[in-house]
Protein backbone atom coordinates (compact mmCIF):
# COMPACT_ATOMS: atom_id res chain seq x y z
CA UNK A 1 0.00 0.00 0.00
CA UNK A 2 1.45 3.67 -1.03
CA UNK A 3 0.74 7.16 0.96
CA UNK A 4 1.60 10.24 -0.86
CA UNK A 5 2.89 13.03 0.79
CA UNK A 6 4.77 16.69 1.02
CA UNK A 7 7.84 14.47 1.48
CA UNK A 8 7.67 11.96 -0.75
CA UNK A 9 5.76 8.55 -1.83
CA UNK A 10 6.17 5.58 0.83
CA UNK A 11 4.87 2.26 0.73
CA UNK A 12 3.80 0.78 4.85
CA UNK A 13 6.15 -1.55 6.18
CA UNK A 14 5.39 -4.55 8.18
CA UNK A 15 4.41 -3.92 11.73
CA UNK A 16 6.76 -5.39 14.00
CA UNK A 17 6.36 -8.02 16.51
CA UNK A 18 3.08 -7.48 18.71
CA UNK A 19 4.51 -7.92 22.21
CA UNK A 20 7.77 -5.95 20.60
CA UNK A 21 6.30 -3.01 19.54
CA UNK A 22 4.09 -2.48 23.24
CA UNK A 23 7.24 -3.39 25.30
CA UNK A 24 8.89 -0.99 23.25
CA UNK A 25 6.88 2.19 24.39
CA UNK A 26 6.58 1.12 28.10
CA UNK A 27 10.42 0.51 28.09
CA UNK A 28 11.19 3.72 26.09
CA UNK A 29 8.85 6.07 26.48
CA UNK A 30 6.62 8.31 24.00
CA UNK A 31 9.16 11.42 24.41
CA UNK A 32 12.02 9.54 23.20
CA UNK A 33 10.45 7.60 20.56
CA UNK A 34 9.01 11.00 19.29
CA UNK A 35 12.69 12.16 19.13
CA UNK A 36 13.67 9.18 16.88
CA UNK A 37 11.02 9.59 14.37
CA UNK A 38 11.72 10.98 11.31
CA UNK A 39 9.64 13.83 9.48
CA UNK A 40 8.96 11.10 6.73
CA UNK A 41 8.09 8.06 9.25
CA UNK A 42 5.75 11.32 11.03
CA UNK A 43 4.11 11.89 7.30
CA UNK A 44 3.88 8.01 6.22
CA UNK A 45 2.23 6.45 9.92
CA UNK A 46 -0.40 9.84 10.23
CA UNK A 47 -1.23 8.99 6.28
CA UNK A 48 -1.68 5.97 6.89
CA UNK A 49 -3.36 4.79 10.26
CA UNK A 50 -5.00 8.21 10.05
CA UNK A 51 -8.20 9.16 9.19
CA UNK A 52 -7.89 11.86 6.69
CA UNK A 53 -10.03 13.97 7.83
CA UNK A 54 -7.16 16.93 7.75
CA UNK A 55 -5.11 18.67 5.22
CA UNK A 56 -1.82 19.47 7.54
CA UNK A 57 0.76 21.93 6.10
CA UNK A 58 4.10 20.09 4.70
CA UNK A 59 5.93 20.57 8.50
CA UNK A 60 6.49 18.51 11.16
CA UNK A 61 6.50 20.47 14.41
CA UNK A 62 8.75 18.66 16.83
CA UNK A 63 8.52 21.14 19.68
CA UNK A 64 7.27 24.63 20.31
CA UNK A 65 7.71 27.58 23.00
CA UNK A 66 6.74 31.09 22.88
CA UNK A 67 5.30 32.56 19.86
CA UNK A 68 8.10 29.53 18.28
CA UNK A 69 7.28 26.49 16.91
CA UNK A 70 10.38 23.93 15.93
CA UNK A 71 10.15 21.62 13.04
CA UNK A 72 12.59 18.48 13.06
CA UNK A 73 15.37 20.32 11.90
CA UNK A 74 15.36 22.56 14.07
CA UNK A 75 14.03 25.30 11.86
CA UNK A 76 12.11 27.83 14.05
CA UNK A 77 8.73 29.46 12.90
CA UNK A 78 6.59 32.10 13.69
CA UNK A 79 3.05 30.56 15.19
CA UNK A 80 0.36 32.56 13.92
CA UNK A 81 -1.98 29.50 13.48
CA UNK A 82 -2.05 29.70 17.25
CA UNK A 83 -4.06 26.01 17.32
CA UNK A 84 -7.06 29.05 16.48
CA UNK A 85 -6.41 31.11 19.07
CA UNK A 86 -6.31 28.20 21.38
CA UNK A 87 -2.56 29.01 22.04
CA UNK A 88 -2.77 32.36 23.62
CA UNK A 89 -1.08 32.01 26.18
CA UNK A 90 2.05 31.13 23.88
CA UNK A 91 3.60 27.39 23.97
CA UNK A 92 3.97 25.87 26.97
CA UNK A 93 3.32 28.59 29.44
CA UNK A 94 5.82 28.11 32.18
CA UNK A 95 3.19 29.39 35.02
CA UNK A 96 0.69 26.80 33.43
CA UNK A 97 3.06 23.67 32.96
CA UNK A 98 4.07 24.14 36.69
CA UNK A 99 0.32 24.26 37.54
CA UNK A 100 -0.55 21.37 35.61
CA UNK A 101 2.23 19.42 36.89
CA UNK A 102 1.17 20.04 40.18
CA UNK A 103 -2.35 18.76 40.11
CA UNK A 104 -0.64 15.61 38.32
CA UNK A 105 0.76 14.97 41.89
CA UNK A 106 -2.81 15.22 43.22
CA UNK A 107 -5.57 14.29 40.81
CA UNK A 108 -6.34 14.24 37.43
CA UNK A 109 -9.76 12.97 36.82
CA UNK A 110 -12.32 12.00 39.47
CA UNK A 111 -16.11 12.33 38.69
CA UNK A 112 -18.68 15.62 39.00
CA UNK A 113 -20.91 12.63 41.34
CA UNK A 114 -18.11 14.04 44.19
CA UNK A 115 -16.99 17.71 44.74
CA UNK A 116 -13.75 18.73 44.24
CA UNK A 117 -11.78 22.14 45.47
CA UNK A 118 -10.39 22.54 42.00
CA UNK A 119 -13.74 22.81 40.44
CA UNK A 120 -14.79 24.95 42.94
CA UNK A 121 -12.23 27.36 42.72
CA UNK A 122 -12.36 27.53 38.51
CA UNK A 123 -16.26 28.29 38.79
CA UNK A 124 -15.67 31.21 41.24
CA UNK A 125 -12.76 32.50 38.69
CA UNK A 126 -14.98 32.10 35.72
CA UNK A 127 -18.07 33.44 37.12
CA UNK A 128 -16.10 36.56 38.05
CA UNK A 129 -14.03 37.03 34.76
CA UNK A 130 -16.70 36.56 32.76
CA UNK A 131 -18.95 38.51 35.43
CA UNK A 132 -21.55 35.87 34.56
CA UNK A 133 -23.68 33.95 37.61
CA UNK A 134 -23.21 30.47 36.98
CA UNK A 135 -21.20 28.01 34.64
CA UNK A 136 -21.41 24.70 33.07
CA UNK A 137 -17.74 23.31 32.43
CA UNK A 138 -17.13 21.05 29.28
CA UNK A 139 -13.94 19.85 27.46
CA UNK A 140 -14.15 21.17 23.51
CA UNK A 141 -15.83 24.82 21.75
CA UNK A 142 -18.09 21.98 19.80
CA UNK A 143 -19.49 20.78 23.35
CA UNK A 144 -19.61 24.17 24.50
CA UNK A 145 -21.80 25.10 21.91
CA UNK A 146 -24.14 21.85 22.26
CA UNK A 147 -24.60 22.87 25.50
CA UNK A 148 -26.02 26.31 25.40
CA UNK A 149 -28.33 24.95 22.34
CA UNK A 150 -29.53 22.63 24.95
CA UNK A 151 -30.06 25.27 27.55
CA UNK A 152 -31.69 27.75 25.33
CA UNK A 153 -34.03 25.02 24.15
CA UNK A 154 -34.80 23.88 27.70
CA UNK A 155 -35.49 27.49 28.91
CA UNK A 156 -37.67 28.24 25.53
CA UNK A 157 -40.22 25.46 27.04
CA UNK A 158 -40.04 26.22 30.64
CA UNK A 159 -39.37 30.24 31.09
CA UNK A 160 -41.14 31.49 27.94
CA UNK A 161 -44.17 29.18 27.21
CA UNK A 162 -42.67 27.81 23.70
CA UNK A 163 -44.64 24.50 22.67
CA UNK A 164 -42.60 21.34 22.97
CA UNK A 165 -40.39 20.60 19.91
CA UNK A 166 -41.63 23.96 18.17
CA UNK A 167 -37.70 25.87 19.35
CA UNK A 168 -36.06 27.98 16.74
CA UNK A 169 -32.55 29.36 17.18
CA UNK A 170 -31.55 32.20 14.79
CA UNK A 171 -27.68 32.01 13.37
CA UNK A 172 -26.09 33.81 11.07
CA UNK A 173 -24.63 32.81 7.83
CA UNK A 174 -21.29 31.97 7.51
CA UNK A 175 -21.07 30.72 10.98
CA UNK A 176 -18.00 28.47 12.08
CA UNK A 177 -19.49 27.09 15.58
CA UNK A 178 -17.85 23.46 15.27
CA UNK A 179 -18.44 20.08 13.67
CA UNK A 180 -21.28 17.67 15.28
CA UNK A 181 -23.97 17.02 13.62
CA UNK A 182 -26.65 19.25 14.95
CA UNK A 183 -23.85 22.27 14.67
CA UNK A 184 -22.96 21.54 11.00
CA UNK A 185 -26.67 21.46 9.96
CA UNK A 186 -26.88 25.11 10.51
CA UNK A 187 -23.89 25.68 9.07
CA UNK A 188 -23.92 27.49 4.98
CA UNK A 189 -21.16 26.06 3.85
CA UNK A 190 -21.90 22.97 1.92
CA UNK A 191 -18.51 21.03 2.45
CA UNK A 192 -19.50 20.52 5.81
CA UNK A 193 -22.91 19.35 5.72
CA UNK A 194 -22.43 17.15 2.67
CA UNK A 195 -22.96 13.38 3.60
CA UNK A 196 -24.03 13.93 6.78
CA UNK A 197 -27.90 14.41 6.88
CA UNK A 198 -30.25 14.37 8.07
CA UNK A 199 -30.01 17.34 10.42
CA UNK A 200 -31.60 18.41 13.48
CA UNK A 201 -34.53 21.20 12.54
CA UNK A 202 -35.24 24.38 14.43
CA UNK A 203 -32.52 26.86 13.00
CA UNK A 204 -33.13 29.99 11.14
CA UNK A 205 -30.03 31.20 9.40
CA UNK A 206 -29.99 35.38 8.02
CA UNK A 207 -27.20 37.19 6.91
CA UNK A 208 -24.66 38.24 9.41
CA UNK A 209 -24.76 41.63 10.03
CA UNK A 210 -27.86 42.56 9.04
CA UNK A 211 -30.30 43.63 11.88
CA UNK A 212 -33.63 43.41 9.76
CA UNK A 213 -33.17 40.48 8.30
CA UNK A 214 -32.75 38.98 11.84
CA UNK A 215 -36.14 41.35 13.44
CA UNK A 216 -37.67 39.65 10.39
CA UNK A 217 -36.81 36.40 11.17
CA UNK A 218 -38.08 36.53 14.87
CA UNK A 219 -41.16 34.68 15.83
CA UNK A 220 -42.75 33.39 19.04
CA UNK A 221 -41.03 30.34 18.81
CA UNK A 222 -38.00 32.20 18.93
CA UNK A 223 -35.75 30.71 21.99
CA UNK A 224 -32.25 32.53 21.31
CA UNK A 225 -29.83 33.91 18.75
CA UNK A 226 -26.73 32.21 18.34
CA UNK A 227 -23.56 34.50 16.67
CA UNK A 228 -19.61 34.81 16.53
CA UNK A 229 -19.57 38.60 17.55
CA UNK A 230 -16.78 38.58 14.66
CA UNK A 231 -16.56 35.59 12.05
CA UNK A 232 -13.17 34.42 12.50
CA UNK A 233 -13.60 31.63 10.22
CA UNK A 234 -15.56 32.94 7.25
CA UNK A 235 -12.62 35.01 7.27
CA UNK A 236 -12.33 37.33 10.09
CA UNK A 237 -15.42 38.92 9.20
CA UNK A 238 -16.50 42.22 11.64
CA UNK A 239 -20.13 43.15 11.45
CA UNK A 240 -21.19 46.87 11.46
CA UNK A 241 -20.98 49.43 14.15
CA UNK A 242 -23.98 49.02 16.19
CA UNK A 243 -25.02 45.45 15.39
CA UNK A 244 -24.12 44.07 18.34
CA UNK A 245 -25.79 46.42 20.46
CA UNK A 246 -29.24 45.93 18.25
CA UNK A 247 -29.15 42.54 18.62
CA UNK A 248 -28.90 42.50 22.34
CA UNK A 249 -31.71 45.10 21.95
CA UNK A 250 -34.06 42.72 19.79
CA UNK A 251 -33.60 39.99 22.09
CA UNK A 252 -34.63 41.96 25.26
CA UNK A 253 -37.82 43.38 23.39
CA UNK A 254 -38.82 39.62 22.49
CA UNK A 255 -37.91 37.83 25.36
CA UNK A 256 -35.09 35.83 23.83
CA UNK A 257 -31.66 35.06 25.08
CA UNK A 258 -28.89 36.03 23.33
CA UNK A 259 -26.10 33.28 23.20
CA UNK A 260 -22.43 34.66 21.39
CA UNK A 261 -19.88 32.51 20.55
CA UNK A 262 -16.67 33.67 21.88
CA UNK A 263 -14.72 30.05 21.38
CA UNK A 264 -11.82 31.76 19.11
CA UNK A 265 -12.48 35.45 19.85
CA UNK A 266 -12.57 35.68 23.53
CA UNK A 267 -10.12 36.18 26.63
CA UNK A 268 -8.07 38.50 25.14
CA UNK A 269 -7.84 37.88 21.55
CA UNK A 270 -9.67 40.32 20.02
CA UNK A 271 -8.13 43.39 22.19
CA UNK A 272 -10.79 43.47 24.51
CA UNK A 273 -11.66 40.11 27.23
CA UNK A 274 -14.65 39.59 24.67
CA UNK A 275 -15.39 40.89 21.15
CA UNK A 276 -18.67 41.62 22.48
CA UNK A 277 -17.56 43.93 24.72
CA UNK A 278 -16.88 46.86 21.99
CA UNK A 279 -20.50 47.40 22.41
CA UNK A 280 -23.57 47.34 25.07
CA UNK A 281 -24.02 43.68 23.82
CA UNK A 282 -23.85 41.41 26.94
CA UNK A 283 -25.61 38.17 25.99
CA UNK A 284 -26.95 35.91 28.11
CA UNK A 285 -25.14 32.77 27.75
CA UNK A 286 -21.55 32.84 26.77
CA UNK A 287 -20.17 30.07 24.90
CA UNK A 288 -15.92 29.74 25.85
CA UNK A 289 -13.41 26.97 25.18
CA UNK A 290 -9.86 27.23 23.27
CA UNK A 291 -7.60 29.61 25.15
CA UNK A 292 -9.51 28.62 28.27
CA UNK A 293 -7.16 25.69 28.34
CA UNK A 294 -4.10 28.22 27.65
CA UNK A 295 -3.00 26.01 25.13
CA UNK A 296 -2.18 22.94 27.39
CA UNK A 297 -4.98 20.90 27.78
CA UNK A 298 -8.99 21.30 26.16
CA UNK A 299 -11.56 23.13 28.46
CA UNK A 300 -14.58 24.86 27.29
CA UNK A 301 -17.97 26.76 29.61
CA UNK A 302 -20.83 27.88 28.97
CA UNK A 303 -21.77 30.65 31.67
CA UNK A 304 -24.69 33.16 31.82
CA UNK A 305 -27.08 34.28 33.64
CA UNK A 306 -28.64 32.19 36.51
CA UNK A 307 -32.56 32.20 34.94
CA UNK A 308 -31.04 30.67 31.90
CA UNK A 309 -28.46 28.22 33.22
CA UNK A 310 -30.67 27.21 36.26
CA UNK A 311 -33.00 25.45 33.65
CA UNK A 312 -30.52 22.45 34.12
CA UNK A 313 -31.14 19.99 36.68
CA UNK A 314 -29.21 16.67 37.54
CA UNK A 315 -29.18 14.12 34.31
CA UNK A 316 -30.04 16.94 32.12
CA UNK A 317 -26.54 17.47 31.01
CA UNK A 318 -23.10 16.07 31.62
CA UNK A 319 -19.14 15.07 30.62
CA UNK A 320 -16.88 12.56 31.86
CA UNK A 321 -14.17 14.58 31.34
CA UNK A 322 -15.82 18.51 31.91
CA UNK A 323 -14.75 20.14 34.94
CA UNK A 324 -12.40 17.40 35.92
CA UNK A 325 -9.85 18.71 38.94
CA UNK A 326 -6.37 19.05 36.24
CA UNK A 327 -8.71 20.59 33.59
CA UNK A 328 -10.00 23.18 36.57
CA UNK A 329 -6.57 23.83 37.82
CA UNK A 330 -5.13 24.66 34.15
CA UNK A 331 -8.28 27.04 33.56
CA UNK A 332 -8.25 28.91 36.36
CA UNK A 333 -4.13 29.29 36.04
CA UNK A 334 -4.93 30.22 32.47
CA UNK A 335 -7.69 32.76 33.54
CA UNK A 336 -4.96 34.70 36.37
CA UNK A 337 -2.28 34.93 33.89
CA UNK A 338 -4.48 36.99 31.31
CA UNK A 339 -5.72 38.81 34.07
CA UNK A 340 -2.52 39.46 35.78
CA UNK A 341 -0.52 40.05 32.58
CA UNK A 342 -3.46 41.72 31.21
CA UNK A 343 -3.17 39.52 27.57
CA UNK A 344 -6.27 41.97 26.50
CA UNK A 345 -4.67 44.75 26.62
CA UNK A 346 -1.56 43.54 24.82
CA UNK A 347 -3.70 42.48 22.48
CA UNK A 348 -4.95 45.42 21.58
CA UNK A 349 -1.74 47.34 21.68
CA UNK A 350 0.17 44.87 19.37
CA UNK A 351 -2.47 44.50 17.32
CA UNK A 352 -2.91 47.68 16.23
CA UNK A 353 0.94 47.61 15.20
CA UNK A 354 -0.01 44.49 13.43
CA UNK A 355 -2.84 46.25 11.29
CA UNK A 356 -1.08 48.81 10.51
CA UNK A 357 2.17 47.17 9.32
CA UNK A 358 -0.19 44.57 7.21
CA UNK A 359 -2.22 47.74 5.75
CA UNK A 360 1.11 49.35 4.84
CA UNK A 361 2.37 46.33 2.78
CA UNK A 362 2.41 47.56 -0.77
CA UNK A 363 0.93 44.06 -2.63
CA UNK A 364 -2.00 44.95 -5.40
CA UNK A 365 -2.94 41.18 -5.06
CA UNK A 366 -3.85 42.05 -1.20
CA UNK A 367 -7.79 42.51 -1.63
CA UNK A 368 -8.69 43.70 2.54
CA UNK A 369 -7.15 43.87 5.82
CA UNK A 370 -9.82 43.35 8.41
CA UNK A 371 -9.18 42.47 12.09
CA UNK A 372 -9.69 43.48 15.94
CA UNK A 373 -6.60 42.75 18.71
CA UNK A 374 -4.52 40.14 17.84
CA UNK A 375 -6.65 38.46 14.87
CA UNK A 376 -6.03 39.58 11.58
CA UNK A 377 -7.37 38.51 8.44
CA UNK A 378 -5.17 39.27 5.05
CA UNK A 379 -7.46 38.93 2.34
CA UNK A 380 -6.25 38.07 -1.37
CA UNK A 381 -7.80 39.25 -4.23
CA UNK A 382 -9.64 36.16 -6.88
CA UNK A 383 -7.20 34.81 -9.29
CA UNK A 384 -3.94 34.74 -6.79
CA UNK A 385 -2.02 31.45 -6.39
CA UNK A 386 -2.86 30.79 -2.73
CA UNK A 387 -0.89 27.48 -2.62
CA UNK A 388 2.00 29.68 -3.53
CA UNK A 389 1.52 31.88 -0.98
CA UNK A 390 1.20 29.25 1.72
CA UNK A 391 4.41 27.84 0.67
CA UNK A 392 6.27 31.07 0.90
CA UNK A 393 5.02 31.52 4.12
CA UNK A 394 6.52 28.59 5.48
CA UNK A 395 9.55 29.16 3.63
CA UNK A 396 9.32 32.48 5.59
CA UNK A 397 9.68 30.71 8.96
CA UNK A 398 5.79 31.98 9.43
CA UNK A 399 3.13 29.53 10.16
CA UNK A 400 -0.26 30.50 9.00
CA UNK A 401 -3.16 28.79 6.83
CA UNK A 402 -5.72 30.31 4.65
CA UNK A 403 -9.24 30.53 6.02
CA UNK A 404 -12.27 30.59 3.53
CA UNK A 405 -12.61 33.31 0.77
CA UNK A 406 -8.45 33.95 0.20
CA UNK A 407 -8.22 35.24 3.77
CA UNK A 408 -4.97 34.27 5.98
CA UNK A 409 -5.60 34.19 9.80
CA UNK A 410 -3.11 35.95 11.91
CA UNK A 411 -3.83 34.99 15.72
CA UNK A 412 -0.45 34.77 16.85
CA UNK A 413 -0.13 34.29 20.86
CA UNK A 414 -1.07 37.53 22.94
CA UNK A 415 2.27 37.04 24.74
CA UNK A 416 4.66 38.81 21.64
CA UNK A 417 6.51 42.00 21.83
CA UNK A 418 6.82 44.88 19.38
CA UNK A 419 9.67 43.27 17.65
CA UNK A 420 7.65 39.96 17.18
CA UNK A 421 4.87 41.77 16.24
CA UNK A 422 7.41 43.38 13.49
CA UNK A 423 8.93 40.52 12.28
CA UNK A 424 5.39 38.65 11.64
CA UNK A 425 5.00 41.98 9.30
CA UNK A 426 8.09 41.39 7.50
CA UNK A 427 8.23 37.73 7.14
CA UNK A 428 4.99 38.41 5.27
CA UNK A 429 6.67 40.89 3.50
CA UNK A 430 9.30 38.00 2.21
CA UNK A 431 6.88 35.52 1.22
CA UNK A 432 4.86 38.46 -0.82
CA UNK A 433 8.33 39.45 -2.76
CA UNK A 434 9.20 35.93 -3.30
CA UNK A 435 6.11 34.82 -4.97
CA UNK A 436 6.03 38.41 -7.27
CA UNK A 437 3.45 37.46 -10.01
CA UNK A 438 1.78 34.54 -8.66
Amino acid sequence: MEFASAHGVWRSKPMVDHEEYWSRIRERGVAALAEELTAEETERLTEEYGAHNYHPLPVVIARAEGAWAYDTEGRAYLDCIGAYSAVSHGHLSPFLVETACAQLRVSALTSRAMYTPQLALFLEGLCRFTECEMACPMNTGAEAVETAIKIARKWAYTRKGVPDDRAEIVVAAGNFHGRTTTIVGFSSEDAYKRHFGPFTPGFVTVPFGDISALAAAITPSTAAVLMEPIQAEAGILIPPDGYLAAVRTLCDQNNILLIWDEIQTGFGRAGRKFAWQYEDARPDLLCLGKALGGGVMPVSAVAGTRDAMEVLHPGDHGSTFGGSPLACAVALAALAEMEVSNLAGRSAVLGARLLAGLRALEDPRIEDVRGRGLLAGLEFHAGTDTGALTQAFLHAGLLTKETRHRTFRFAPPLTIDESLTDEIVRRVALALAATVGG
